[in-house]
Order: structure tokens, then sequence, then C-alpha cells
């Protein structure tokens, strides 16, 4: 690793030119990389509401479809709009009261619950469906071209123009999300480090890495919209370490070698060693959520532990050229350290070690009881401001029309006409059901089948399905609404087993229950891989169930807090933050647990080894848990999209915890424990036995 470290220093000044070069490349990659908006998207395929929209594609060109509601306007500007709104581009149909009788008949000739659909007081509704898929590029676009030709009292409503809102507002901030996240971490680190220009070239160190991270996703197709708002956050609060790492060695070298290029490279041969092992347990996080059947967790998964690994490399390699390159101007920014050292309060928590103990001991228990009963939310438009057209046509919809999200059914066209009533009879008997549209309705006593449009019998069926519209009242994810569908399918299933039920509603139900599953494996995917490493890494069977009982705790008390206070989070956030908590601090533990072997193992006593690893540790993590808050904090306060600003906020309080459950707890554990750690681990053998004598 020494001559590695040599050819590092010796080609410093190639490495740099071509590290500026291959921002190139990651800019075209980066502007390639398509993002995706749609959270529903990342279901798995084998799940039948994927499947029945798949089918809806194929069978009837229906990809999205959009609620349109228009206030206070006479049927002839309605008629005019509509024909409008036809003309826009993946506009498949318009479906409105003109779509099935002259709008100079009166609209009393419709069924009743066919007109309540179209029509309250003052207000009246269109059945928008386009020919690509929700996220489609060419369905947001026709949404801001329907938006366009519209006027201010009417309202698009629907998965599509929430995807589409999301997108600009996710656009708007990014940006202003990484400018956030330098600002802050640079101010730590210039508080924290030894020179006033080195939170600089880490950050230019770590923007280099970002931004090959970014662009290497050009493989992958395309990235989840939260993959891209979190990537640079986390990697930047995530890999911040490694450079301090790199930094101290190289200061600490330093006092023993004159010849700084010496002393660089005995520094990278260092950092390798350490931060290589360091990040396996970052990586192992990452990697835990790809295990994740909803397919966000692969996506975010894949890019992070990416990001690491570029991460490393670029620690190793661009930073220290970087540190040669502006060696002068580090010399001559250098200042005192501007945070104190810590030995009295170092002290006090080794000497009141029982104390600890039994804080960790009273609470483990009730901190897990509220992880594990804090309050999620699945509805997606909660994760968005009040005021987005997408949120207030959504509002008109339930709020007018007393009408959540629209279900659609398939169902077999050879299904005789009788069974077909009945299956509509029952299921409108259903709590919340307000009707159930399909030909059926329509061939109504007043309106025979020769008036039905084609237009429109195209829309309702084909020789292989019949298409129906369950009007629903209840509001998506919703108890209510999730008994309702359960009830349904029951219904369903007794009439047409291969019938389906599909639509917004049935496809956040099946996500509940997945993520639910998911939520399970990833913590035993990402314990059970952080379990394996601190294995290998110190030798020792015990070691490890202390480590990870520790950043547990602090995990349990991170999502325990939303419990306590009453804030329901988003789903994702219970899955994804524990796995990322544990891969990203149990760093702190692993870096006092190794200066503990350390001293240990060189036949020094349980009190004093604990307390110079103590000393030793203290100051590193908490600049490195700092940097992580600072990198996240932020963000989670700006942030207008809730979904990014509560993992943001859960990941920057973790960091925090994790820390002070580190600094207080670990030390207790190794006091109490002291004697099994020492006969279970193999760096540990004989410490135990000398202190006996």
């Amino acid at each position: 690793m020494y001559k590695v470290g040599e050819k590092i220093v010796k080609w410093r000044i190639p490495i740099f030119i071509i590290s500026i070069l291959l921002l190139i490349p990651s800019l075209l990659g980066m502007i390639h990389t398509r993002v995706n908006y749609d959270i529903l998207y990342y279901l798995p395929d084998s799940i039948e509401t994927m499947q029945g929209q798949d089918i809806l594609a194929k069978e009837f060109g229906t990809g999205a479809y959009s609620m349109f509601i228009c206030e206070g306007m006479e049927n002839k500007d309605v008629v005019e709009l509509k024909k409008k709104i036809e003309q826009v581009d993946h506009v498949e149909k318009v479906v409105w009261y003109d779509s099935l009788l002259d709008i100079s008949v009166p609209m009393e000739m419709l069924p009743d619950k066919v007109l309540e659909v179209f029509n309250t007081e003052d207000s009246t509704m269109m059945f928008i469906i386009f020919d690509t898929t929700t996220s489609a590029d060419e369905t947001m676009q026709a949404i801001k071209d329907i938006r366009a030709i519209a006027g201010k009292q009417c309202f698009l409503s629907g998965m599509s123009a929430i995807v589409t809102d999301t997108k600009d507002l996710s656009d708007q901030e990014v940006v202003i999300y990484v400018v956030i996240a330098v600002i802050l971490s640079a101010t730590v680190l210039a508080v924290a480090m030894e020179s006033f220009f080195i939170p600089v070239v880490f950050l230019l160190g770590i923007g280099m890495a970002i931004l090959y991270n970014l662009g290497s996703n050009v493989f992958m197709g395309e990235i989840s919209y939260i993959t891209k708002a979190l990537t640079a956050v986390l990697q930047l609060g995530v890999t911040m370490d490694y450079s301090i790492f790199l930094w101290h060695s190289y200061q600490e070298q330093l006092e023993e070698f004159e010849d700084r290029k010496v002393a660089m490279a005995h520094a990278v041969e260092k950092t390798i060693k350490s931060v290589v092992g360091s990040s396996l347990t970052t990586v192992a996080g990452f990697i835990a959520l790809c295990f994740m059947s909803f397919t966000l967790g692969l996506d975010l998964g894949i890019v992070m532990a990416k990001g690491v690994v570029i991460g490393v490399l670029c620690c190793v390699t661009v930073l220290p050229s970087m540190i040669m390159i502006f060696d002068k101007v580090l010399e001559k920014t250098k200042h005192r350290p501007l945070l104190p050292e810590m030995n009295h309060l170092s002290d006090f928590i080794t000497r009141h070690y029982k104390f600890f103990a039994l804080v960790m001991v009273l609470l483990i228990v009730p901190a897990a009881y509220c992880q594990k009963n804090a309050d999620v939310y699945y509805n997606l438009d909660e994760t968005l401001p009040e005021d987005l057209p997408s949120v207030m046509a959504n509002n008109k919809l339930q709020n007018n029309f007393n009408m959540g999200a629209m279900h659609m059914l398939l169902i077999d066209s050879s299904l005789p006409g009788k069974e077909v009533r009945q299956m509509m009879e029952e299921m409108e008997q259903v709590d919340g059901v307000k009707g159930v549209l399909g030909m059926e309705s329509l061939l109504g006593s007043r309106v025979p089948e020769s008036m039905i449009p084609e237009s429109i019998k195209e829309v309702l069926e084909n020789e292989n399905y019949e298409l129906m519209l369950i009007n629903n009242e209840y509001k998506v994810a919703s108890e209510e609404v999730n008994q309702q569908i359960t009830e349904l399918n029951e219904i369903l299933k007794r009439y047409d087993p291969s019938g389906m039920l599909v639509g917004e509603a049935p496809c956040t139900k099946d996500l509940i229950t997945i993520t639910d599953k998911d939520f399970k494996v990833v913590n035993a995917v990402s314990i059970l891989a952080v379990f394996v490493i601190i294995i290998f890494v110190f030798k020792s069977w015990f070691l490890p169930i202390v480590l990870v009982a520790v950043i547990e705790f602090a995990i349990f008390i991170n999502l325990g807090i939303p419990y306590l206070t009453g804030t329901t989070i988003p789903f994702i956030a219970s899955i994804v933050i524990g796995t990322i908590q544990l891969g990203s601090t149990v760093d702190y533990a692993i870096l006092m647990t190794s200066r503990y072997e350390t001293e240990r193992g060189s036949g020094r006593s349980k009190k004093e080894s604990i307390q110079i690893a103590h000393r030793a540790s203290m100051k590193s993590i908490i600049v490195s848990a700092i940097s992580f808050f600072a990198a996240t904090f932020g963000v989670g306060v700006y942030s207008n999209i809730d979904m990014i600003s509560s993992l943001c906020s859960l990941m920057a309080r973790g960091a925090l915890i994790s820390m002070v459950v580190v600094l207080c707890v670990l030390p207790s554990m190794f006091m109490v424990f002291d004697k099994i750690i020492c006969k279970s681990s193999k760096n540990f053998k004989g410490a135990y036995r000398n202190e006996q004598k």
C-alpha cells in the first residue's frame, strides 16, 4: 500500500487533470439519465394491480388518466374547452356529458349515478385518458399543455398531475439542497479542522465523487427523484469521514517525516487500510436496500453503494493529489482548532458508566415500542405543499364531488350481463362506493344502446375485457379505502376469478403490504451484513452483538420520537432510515472499539483502555456526526417535499443520536462486558488473564 501511496504522490498532477477531465463524461451521463417521479412505478411487476395497468395500456390504449374539474362554466364553454384538450398531444380521449348525449339534450336523460359523476351544483368534471403512462415525459408535457389551455377556474387532478408537480418542485429545489449542504458542511469543517482552506479541498474532492456517481447512473437508464435529491447530500455526509481521516493521518505523518511526499504516501497507506474496512459497513447498509420488493430500495441502494465506493477511491487518489498541489495554501491558512479538548467530559462519561448502562436497559424496550408504533403515511400528495395545483385539484375533487381516487375494474367480456349487474349491485352496497359505472350503467331505462357512441364503447369494452369505473368517496391509503378494496376484491373474485381491481388506491394498498414486509427484510439483512463484517474486522463473536445493539438502540430512539411527538412520517423513512443510520454511524462505534482493542490487547487495564479509547475517539466521532448532521439538516428544514424533508431530518437527527449513544453507552458496555469480550475476541487474548495476574 505504501508503494501505491508513492505512485499517487508522484503522479498527483496527472491524477488531478484526469479527475477534472472525467467531469465531462460525468455531466453528459447526468444529462442523459432520466429521472422518474412516480413512486408507484417501483411496485413489483408481478402483483395483480401492476399487471392490470399493463392490460389497460395494451387492450384499451389507456395509460394515465386524470379528472378535470371546471367551476362556474356554461356547457357551451366546457364543450369548446374539451375540444382544445382533445387536440393536446397524447390525450387519447376526453369523456364528458357530451360524449354520451348532445348538450341540447337535458342532462336528466342520463342515469342518476352517471349524472352524479359529471356534475355538482356549480362544477362539472371531465375524464381525461392519456395514451402514455402516469410518469412518462409525454404525459407530464400533456399535463402542462392542458393547464396552459385551462383557466383559473379549472383544476386537473390525478397521479400524473401530482407527478408533474413533484418534478417541477424537485427540479427547482435539488440544486439548493447541494448549496445548503455545502455551506453548512464547510462551516462545520472550518471550525473543527486545522485549516480554513481544507473545507474547500474536501468539498471539491467529494463534489467530484458525487458527479462521477451521478454520471455513472446513465447505465441504469433512470433513477428516482428521491435518489437524485438525496444522493449528493447523503454521499457528502457519509463519505466526509474518509477525507477527515486522510487529513488527520497526513498531519500525524508530518510529525515523523520531514519530506511531505513521504508523509502523504504513508498517510495514503494507512487511509486505504482503515477506510476500506470502515466503508464496508456503509456499503452493506445500502446493499441491504436492494433486497426490497419495492424497487425504489434497489434504485437508492445501488446508487449510494456505488457512491461510497467512488468516494473511497477519490479519497485515496484525487484528495491526496489536491492536498499536495494546494499544500502551501493549506499551510498558510492553518489555525488553532476551535473545537476544545473534552477530556473532562470523557472522564465524566466513563466514570458514570453504570448510569448510562441503566439508561439503555430502561429505555431500549420503550424506544422499540415507540419506533414500531410510529404513524406513517402512504398518500403521496401528502408529501407536497397544499398550494400546488394537483393538491388543490385533489381537494376540489374530494370537497365538490365527494370523490376519492377512482378504481378501475377489469372483467372478462364473456361474463353474462345478468351476473355483471348482480356484481355491480353488490359492489354498490360496499361502504364508500358511490356507484359502479360501465356499459350496464349507461344502458339505463332512458338510454338505448344505439345512442351510446362507438367512442364510449371503445373506452369501456373490447373482445377480451370490459372496463368499469368505481366511484369512491374514501381517500387513498386510508383504512376505510383499504377495507373497501378488500371487500370489492372478494366480490369480484366470486364472479370473475381472473378479474382485476386497479388504480391508485389498490396500488397504494399493495404498497402498504409490500413495504411492511420490506421493512423486516431490510432490517434483518442490514443487521446480518454489518454483524458479519464486524466479526471479521475484530475476530470476535461477541463484539458485533454489543456494537449492533448500541446502534439499534440509537435507531429505536430516532424512529420512536415521531410516535412521542405525534408526527406522521412517510412510509419510505421507516424502511431506509434504520439501514442508513446503522450502516453509516456504526463507524463511530468501530472507531472507538478499534482503539479499545489496541489498548486492551497491549495489556492495559480495562478502565485505562476504555478511558484512552474514549478520549482518543471522542473528537473524531463528534466532528464526523456534526458533519453528517450539517449535510442533511439544512435540506430537511428547507425542502417543501415532505418525503425529502422527513428523510433528511431523520438522518440528521439520527447522526446526533448515534453520536450521543456511542459516546455515552458504548463505554459502559465495554465496562460491563469486558470479561466476555476479552475471552471471545482473538485480538484480546490474554488481556483479562494478564489483568488478574
